[in-house]
């Protein structure tokens, strides 16, 4: 339960013991349902309509929001996971492979979270190591060898900064995987379904449509982090998410992805299959699109998409 949603969990309490004490004592209390039920609806409404950038933030982040795997084996009819980088390892905080969807293969790839403290470390928290991006750049390109449309899933706090990876080329490989999929020539659809966070995100997010579910975040770096550097403490996170506007409506605004797929009243985690619907919807749709055009033209589009981001002002 996040902070925000605690009045909305005490009138749902409040409505389970008033059934509860109907049923024990035979006594009618239908008007009285009503009238909660109503009053939780429009709370919801309210609530959920007008959240802050933080609260969103906080949305991405919820523990039983669904993850990588999570949507992907409710999308797929069925789903074969590949491993390895071919050079170092296999990192477990990035998961690929492919998945059929009716008579379509695709090849999904995306960053993994865990559920419970074991999950989080064996999944280093979603943040991948060199080899991580190197085994998708090397899914990519098996994708591309056979003609096979590739759909990526963000969801980290960011590529990890240990030393380790530093020492094996952390910086590279995303560098290398930014290069290498602005040249792909099957279609590329990206989908931020979490946290997007810096170039660890982005090492994975170089497509020809890019979505964000409505309840997550894209940015250079996250509210803790921007408020640690600005006033050296995590205190001044919810202004810094303000200051950073990195909300899904912020990324449309200013044009840096393509659509926002709109989650179930409460978020993702209140109603997974409906949100997995959603989004497999979303790829089918847009895979229809992207198929009919020729690779070179795609490419060319996506090139163009990305070199006409941000602002310059000239003096």
């Amino acid at each position: 339960m996040l902070d925000f949603e605690k009045p909305i969990i005490e009138l749902d309490q409040k409505l389970a013991d008033m059934k509860q004490f109907a049923v024990e004592n035979n006594v009618d209390v239908t008007e009285a349902v009503k009238s909660l039920e109503e009053k939780i609806s429009k709370l919801k409404k309210t609530t959920y309509h007008n959240l802050t950038r933080w609260q969103r933030v906080q949305m991405s982040r919820h523990p039983d929001r669904p993850y990588t795997l999570d949507y992907i084996e409710t999308i797929c009819d069925k789903f074969v996971e590949l491993h390895g980088d071919r050079g170092f390892g296999d990192d477990k905080a990035m998961v690929g492979g492919f998945g059929e969807i009716g008579n379509q293969s695709i090849m999904f790839i995306g960053q993994q979270k865990g559920r419970n403290t074991k999950q989080r470390q064996y999944r280093n928290f979603g943040m991948a190591n060199p080899e991580g991006y190197r085994k998708a750049l090397r899914l990519m390109k098996l994708a591309e060898k056979f003609n096979k449309p590739i759909v990526t899933l963000i969801d980290t706090p960011g590529a990890f900064p240990g030393v380790e990876a530093e020492e094996r080329g952390q910086g590279e490989a995303i560098a290398r995987n930014l290069k290498e999929m602005f040249s792909l020539k099957v279609p590329v659809i990206c989908i931020v379904i979490g946290e997007g966070a810096s170039g660890g995100a982005l090492g994975i997010a170089i497509g020809d449509k890019v979505f964000m579910l409505e309840n997550t975040w894209y940015s250079v770096i996250s509210p803790e982090s921007c408020s640690s550097i600005l006033w050296r403490s995590w205190d001044y996170k919810e202004q810094a998410a303000e200051a950073l506007k990195l909300t899904a409506k912020d990324m449309q605004k200013f044009g840096l992805v393509d659509d926002i797929i709109k989650e179930p009243l409460g978020g993702a985690h209140t109603d997974p299959v409906t949100t997995a619907k959603k989004i497999k919807k979303t790829i089918l749709d847009t895979l229809e699109e992207l198929q009919k055009m020729d690779p070179a033209e795609r490419i060319i589009k996506r090139i163009e998409k990305f070199s006409g981001m941000g602002v310059v002002v000239e003096k």
